[in-house]
């Protein structure tokens, strides 16, 4: 029986195969950041949405206080009117009950 010797010889890939792989590197780590960035800048919308509800949210609700702060204004110089007028009323009732005493 004779036995013949196995030889090892080193191989490396191809030039081809070795690009392939890089290039298959750079597209997941591009990828990767692609991802990243899309994260980020939906985040940042999401930011700038709550951002933009809360401050709509304060625009109502200064309007609402204002027009709630005009119309107790209102109501109170209305009452001061009713005021003025009962007085006014009031005096003018005396005046003329202290003439009819005055020519009686």
């Amino acid at each position: 029986m004779s036995y013949s010797p196995i030889i090892l010889e080193e191989t490396t890939p191809p030039a081809d195969v070795l690009e392939g792989v890089v290039v298959v590197v750079v597209v997941v780590k591009v990828a990767a950041a692609a991802v990243v960035v899309v994260k980020v800048e939906v985040l940042v919308v999401v930011v700038l949405v709550v951002v933009f509800v809360v401050e709509v949210v304060l625009v109502v609700v200064v309007e609402v206080v204002v027009v709630i702060v005009v119309v107790v204004v209102a109501a109170a110089a209305a009452a001061v009117v009713v005021v003025v007028v009962v007085v006014s009323a009031t005096a003018a009732i005396v005046v003329t009950a202290a003439a009819v005493v005055v020519k009686v």
